[in-house]
């Protein structure tokens, strides 16, 4: 399996996972120039910016590893610009979830609500 098409089942999964939670999925794979959020989903509190790290049960570093700082502060500011496009009362919140995937198949998603914060970086939502 190509990595896209890993990303691909790692992303719907996630997006069933959050809707079985209550849920609406408001967009996928939104971009801006340096800069994408692989889903954005609300309940009645939260404006949740999700980043989907899709992996084998064998990967020497976790999805929730792979999102460090800089892949933060390029998350953050695509949520600030989708916020000014798409003003919302709701809070802004960033999640990680890390899919394992195996021959095509999804063995477990892990999902860490609020992994981190825009403390430190100059966005204001």
């Amino acid at each position: 399996m190509k990595s896209t098409e890993i990303g691909n089942i790692g992303e719907e999964s996630v997006c069933r996972y959050l809707i079985e939670d209550g849920y609406k999925i408001i967009a996928r794979n939104y971009r801006i120039k340096g800069g994408e959020i692989d889903i954005i989903a609300e309940n009645e509190e939260y404006i949740a910016f999700v980043e989907v790290k899709s992996r084998k049960p064998d990967s020497m570093v976790s999805g929730f590893e792979a999102v460090n700082k800089r892949k933060q502060e390029l998350i953050i500011k695509t949520a600030s610009d989708y916020c000014i496009k798409y003003p919302t009362e709701l809070q802004p919140r960033f999640d990680i979830a890390e899919v394992i995937i195996k021959n095509g198949r999804v063995l477990g998603i892990d999902y860490i609500q609020n992994a981190y914060d825009t403390t430190g970086y100059n966005f204001i939502f």
